[in-house]
């Protein structure tokens, strides 16, 4: 918990305006099949709230999209989940109760829900944000019982970066804080500035951490996508893929195996690099590997592969433990052609074993 001390009452309003219900525009595909989304062609509009736009969910998390080109007018405060905020592009400062959280390209902006905030963007922006009404945490598996990091945790305490200068307000005037509540927004006027903490104390607060302070987790066979986990959440994870050495046993293929997620799904963001197991990938695509059908290395990916030492790939990925339902901007921006890629136009199917190294085996 924390302590924040006001100089005015948090529960005094002026005014209970207007409540916005959350509309999902769900698509339902005619067919279960993997999907491939270029998001770089989605247009920028709106602030950093508004302009979020779903593009997939299902219970334990949200995933959108956001490109926002307006400055908030109003501040916000998620009451009823945490909020992982990833900058592709863009720097800036968040504006917060606790005092100033600057962030730039490729920070995670970790915020609790409760926290009033804005932002105060510079430059053009590009997020992915993930919203859960469950707890967003580091993982369980990186802490001690008293919750400090472990020494072989992929990020140290001092790579957490809370905030800044804390900024008391004393202005009066008319403030409008737009909150988050049973699955819409109500915005509630003030009289008073809604930042007007003298102190606090405690342990829940927002920070930054960026993907490039990931140390890269590498073996010598292939490390499974889970062990480059980022974030914990309710039936999720979020994960860092980053430039690090590849697979170093003679024999080793160092690249992913095909294998089903039988239990989970598996969304990638691609951030930038080369990602080896991947052609028609681009900066901005999202890929969409769904529970029960394989996926694995498209075909002559795993002999190109062989020799390689390292990669310089930067991707953010969300394993889901329940299925990811699409919404109409997922259709607008899905290529349609995805789901064929596997498709050797060299070989027929039923070529030899030896002619693909990793078409072998099969994961379950």
């Amino acid at each position: 918990e924390s302590i924040l001390y006001h100089l005015t009452s948090p529960c005094r309003v002026t005014k209970v305006a207007d409540f916005e219900p959350i509309k999902r525009d769900e698509w339902i595909p005619d067919g279960h099949a993997h999907r491939h989304f270029r998001t770089m062609e989605s247009e920028p509009g709106g602030a950093a709230l508004n302009g979020r736009r779903l593009l997939m969910w299902n219970d334990g998390v949200e995933i959108s999209l956001c490109r926002p080109d307006a400055e908030m007018d109003y501040y916000f405060r998620n009451g009823e989940g945490d909020e992982v905020i990833f900058v592709h592009e863009g720097s800036g400062t968040l504006e917060t109760i606790f005092g100033d959280v600057p962030y730039k390209e490729g920070d995670y902006i970790v915020v609790p829900r409760g926290t009033t905030y804005r932002f105060q963007p510079e430059g053009d922006q590009r997020y992915v944000v993930f919203e859960s009404p469950g707890l967003i945490e580091i993982p369980r598996r990186y802490r001690n019982e008293y919750g400090q990091l472990l020494e072989h945790a992929p990020f140290y305490h001092r790579d957490i970066h809370p905030p800044t200068d804390l900024r008391t307000h004393r202005d009066t005037g008319e403030f409008k804080v737009k909150v988050r509540v049973r699955d819409g927004y109500q915005t509630y006027v003030l009289d008073y500035h809604p930042f007007d903490v003298v102190g606090w104390d405690g342990f829940v607060y927002p920070w930054t951490f960026s993907i490039h302070d990931f140390e890269p987790i590498t073996g010598r066979i292939h490390m499974p996508p889970p062990s480059h986990q980022t974030f914990q959440g309710r039936n999720f994870v979020i994960c860092s893929f980053c430039p690090r050495k590849l697979d170093f046993d003679p024999m080793a293929i160092p690249i992913p195996y095909h294998h089903s997620n039988l239990n989970s799904e598996e969304m990638i963001y691609y951030v930038s690099g080369n990602f080896s197991s991947r052609r028609g990938i681009d900066v901005g695509s999202v890929t969409l590997h769904p529970s029960g059908i394989p996926h694995g290395p498209h075909p002559g990916l795993a002999e190109k592969s062989i020799g390689q030492t390292e990669t310089h790939e930067l991707a953010v990925m969300c394993d889901t433990f329940h299925p990811l339902r699409l919404t109409k901007l997922a259709k607008g921006l899905d290529d349609g052609e995805y789901a064929y890629s596997w498709l050797d136009e060299r070989a027929p199917a039923a070529g030899s074993a030896d002619e693909d190294p990793a078409g072998v085996t099969s994961h379950f």
